[in-house]
């Protein structure tokens, strides 16, 4: 009895018993419900390959995407206090930090680093939306002048790219007063006289699209971003109106003039470069020529 319990039993188990695939391998297109082998999905920087939905890019992955070879370097950003106002909701804030940092591997929602684009240098700040939604509080807010004062010191342009969903709450007041602090960071590029470029991604909202995501120079989105203030249902439910239809996406606001460009993921970097080379390179590309002055004839006066 044990040599077919022990043998034969589970041969019989192991010709009938069904494959099991693990629940990783494919994914859901959230526009088409097509599915996707996650390879090919990673592969295509998480655009649908089939109706070419734009699925949000760990801020990991966009750093590869945008720097020559995928080579990077981070800063370290300033450190903050984790729970200035001791909040507490359904969980104490600090639990929420702790959480958020497990699952994502970072101390909060921005990543700052710098390298090369194009053979040109560059400093890019971009958002992990994975970190409860991009909020911005007093760390993103650390970093986004951590940024400018580095692309100010080396000469380069700022690229931010933020994916958030606003203020954080949880830090109140204080969150708020990200708000200048982003706007006043932005201008000090600017008056560097370097480029302040914004890439726009899903979503813009709240805080963040209310101060420097929509100063940059130049305004580029991609395809299908939500790009506003409040949440349509609330603009509906005060305006007592119908929205037009695709109100917030990043098509209707380049139709409207928010925007500058709507540019797909895969020409993203290559958009940048030649954004990047037009702005910095302050040389002519051809010979100047010098033009004849014209000869003014001067009415002679009259006796």
């Amino acid at each position: 009895m044990s040599w077919l319990t022990n043998f034969v039993r589970p041969k019989l188990r192991a010709l009938v018993r069904k494959t099991e695939v693990p629940d990783n391998l494919w994914d859901t297109c959230p526009a088409c419900s097509k599915m996707i082998f996650h390879r090919d999905l990673e592969a295509n920087q998480r655009v649908c390959p089939h109706c070419g939905h734009h699925m949000r890019l760990p801020a990991k992955r966009r750093l590869e995407t945008l720097f020559d070879d995928g080579a990077y370097a981070r800063i370290e950003l300033p450190k903050v206090a984790s729970d200035p106002l001791k909040f507490r909701d359904q969980k104490k804030y600090v639990d929420r930090l702790k959480a958020a940092r497990d699952k994502t591997g970072e101390q909060d929602a921005i990543l700052v680093a710098h390298g090369r684009i194009g053979g040109m240098g560059a400093v890019v700040a971009v958002f992990d939306f994975e970190f409860q939604g991009g909020s911005m509080g007093l760390a993103v807010g650390e970093g986004l002048v951590a940024a400018a004062k580095l692309a100010v010191l080396q000469q380069s342009p700022l690229i931010v790219i933020p994916a958030s969903g606003g203020a954080r709450m949880q830090e109140g007041i204080l969150s708020l007063m990200q708000m200048p602090r982003s706007v006043i960071a932005a201008e000090e590029v600017k008056e560097a006289g370097l480029p302040y470029i914004v890439i726009l991604t899903d979503p813009t909202t709240g805080g963040v699209s209310a101060s420097f995501a929509m100063l940059g120079d130049i305004a580029i989105s991609e395809p299908g971003a939500t790009i506003g203030f409040a949440g349509a249902r609330v603009i509906e439910e005060t305006l007592r109106e119908k929205l037009p239809p695709g109100f917030q996406k990043a098509e209707y606001l380049l139709e409207h003039g928010m925007v500058d460009m709507v540019v797909h993921r895969h020409e993203l970097r290559a958009m940048l470069v030649r954004l990047i080379g037009l702005l910095t390179d302050r040389q002519p590309r051809a010979d100047v020529v010098k033009l004849p002055q014209p000869q003014l004839e001067i009415p002679s006066a009259k006796a």
